[in-house]
């Protein structure tokens, strides 16, 4: 016998859904749970008013004396606030009399309410109010119990608010009561405070499991999931022989025509050597092709990142202006991962982009909060550009600007580093030289010289290999010859 999923009933919060396995299931009741000011009145009043616009009605049921217009005041200042629907689609009704009589006073009343307004959504905001006012846990699981049979015998969804922490309401008969629970929370990391959500249970569902991101703003309540744990549509295809040049020929020499098309780069250099130049020459050589580039970087303004660039030759504002070139800044603010990366991936789609620089790794890293995850979550961004038809480079600062230290082993070369090109700056006989090296090309053919190259007002110039000496990756070379680098003819 096949087994056949519930019907969902949607929130009306996207990205509430996706978390939820698609919504919430008919006939169900769910907890909202977690401690003071963490938004569980907000997100169900949000999935309240948004059911009433669509012309579902709704019952909004308070448990304390607290007066109606209060509450609407409070949530009044939220765009899902839709005065028009209240005593037409969303009726607000206090049960804190019947409540004070008892479980089955306050059980009828609700139910009584439901059916008489056809409502498909019954809010109740504040459990706790109730256990506090009855002090008894019996009479309490016996409500909760019965009140869901009779929500469930009239098809309406429960939606019950509690301020318990998650490990507190676990041990409490509520939670075994009901058949969904969600969990808001405000966490500490380091000086920041974040809000995060869990869908802790859900009966007959399959849904995104761990924390994801929670933001409350001016729409309302918005969640990002982490990007690990969304489905991915993989498709395994053999890798194309296509290459994606830097516009300079003498690097893209080195590497057989360019990067291997669909993959991923990792740009590593020291301060000032000239990363962000040479990704700026991919995304420009490919918008040059009728090829959509991306560029996102966490340090300069697409001013600044222009005027750079046509310091040495590369004008890249014809190609903005055509819309071939977008230069996304991302401010050094307090932005999570996942939130920055949705809004990346957004603008991959929405502009079919084919080439994309995020210039500045380790700022990508340190806004992955939790270190346990980078891996995960860059292996993940990786294969979804890739799946996107994306070839990607990634620039990330060696710490180091000379020095016999050349380590990656914090770094996720493995993870992002299917290719991995070298900059390094390297002193000799009192001068400093430019030198650039392929470490790494994954499956592929490439040319493993040493090479010196030049920036000037005339552009980025790869000269010869350099056979005069030794020790060039170290940073601190030893001569073995009368001279450093080649003449590039």
């Amino acid at each position: 016998m096949q087994s056949s999923k519930p019907p969902l009933f949607q929130s009306g919060i996207p990205s509430f859904d996706v978390i939820l396995g698609g919504g919430i299931p008919e006939r169900q009741a769910l907890i909202v749970t977690g401690t003071p000011g963490c938004g569980k009145t907000v997100l169900c009043s949000q999935v309240a008013f948004q059911a009433a616009a669509r012309g579902i009605p709704v019952v909004v049921a308070t448990v304390t004396s607290e007066p109606h217009d209060k509450l609407m005041g409070a949530l009044s200042s939220f765009d899902f606030f839709q005065p028009e629907v209240l005593g037409e689609k969303l009726f607000v009704i206090s049960a804190y009399s019947a409540l004070k009589r008892g479980p089955k006073e306050a059980r009828d009343l609700l139910l009584q309410t439901v059916r008489e307004r056809g409502a498909a959504l019954l809010f109740i905001d504040g459990l706790r109010s109730i256990r506090d006012l009855w002090q008894d846990e019996a009479r309490l699981r016996e409500f909760l119990y019965e009140l869901g049979i009779g929500l469930a015998a009239i098809n309406c969804v429960g939606l019950f608010t509690t301020e318990y922490p998650l490990e507190k309401l676990m041990s409490l008969p509520e939670a075994t009561t009901v058949d969904g629970i969600v969990s808001l929370s405000i966490q500490a990391q380091g000086s920041r405070r974040v809000r995060r959500v869990e869908v802790v249970k859900l009966r007959g569902r399959e849904h995104l499991h761990g924390e994801h991101v929670m933001a409350i703003n001016k729409t309302g309540v918005e969640f990002v999931p982490r990007l690990e744990s969304t489905p991915l549509d993989f498709k395994d295809e053999p890798p194309t022989l296509k290459r994606k040049g830097f516009g300079l020929p003498e690097l893209d020499a080195l590497m057989q025509g360019g990067l291997p098309e669909l993959s991923t780069t990792m740009l590593a250099g020291s301060m000032g050597i000239g990363k962000t130049l040479l990704a700026t020459h991919f995304v420009a050589d490919g918008a040059r092709q009728g090829e959509p580039g991306l560029f996102v970087s966490f340090f300069d303004s697409p001013a600044m990142l222009m005027a750079r660039a046509k310091r040495v030759g590369l004008d890249v504002s014809a190609l903005r202006d055509g819309g071939t070139l977008t230069l996304l800044h991302v401010p050094p603010m307090e932005i999570e991962a996942d939130v920055l990366v949705q809004e990346i991936l957004r603008k991959v789609d929405a502009l079919g982009v084919k080439r994309l620089v995020l210039d500045g790794l380790t700022d990508l890293e340190l806004s992955i909060l939790d270190p346990a995850r980078r891996r995960t979550f860059l292996a993940s961004l990786a294969m979804r550009l890739r799946m996107r038809g994306v070839t990607s480079v990634f620039t990330r600062e060696v710490p180091k600007v000379v020095g016999t230290e050349l380590d990656f082993s914090d770094a996720p070369v493995a993870i992002l580093g299917e290719n991995l090109l070298l900059l390094r700056y390297v002193e000799l006989h009192g001068q400093m030289h430019r030198i650039l090296s392929v470490l790494k090309m994954r499956d592929s053919k490439y040319a493993s010289d040493l090479r010196e190259f030049q920036i000037n007002d005339s552009g980025v110039k790869v000269l010869a290999p350099l056979r005069s000496a030794a020790g060039l990756l170290t940073g601190q070379a030893r001569p073995i010859g009368t001279s450093v680098g080649g003449s590039g003819e």
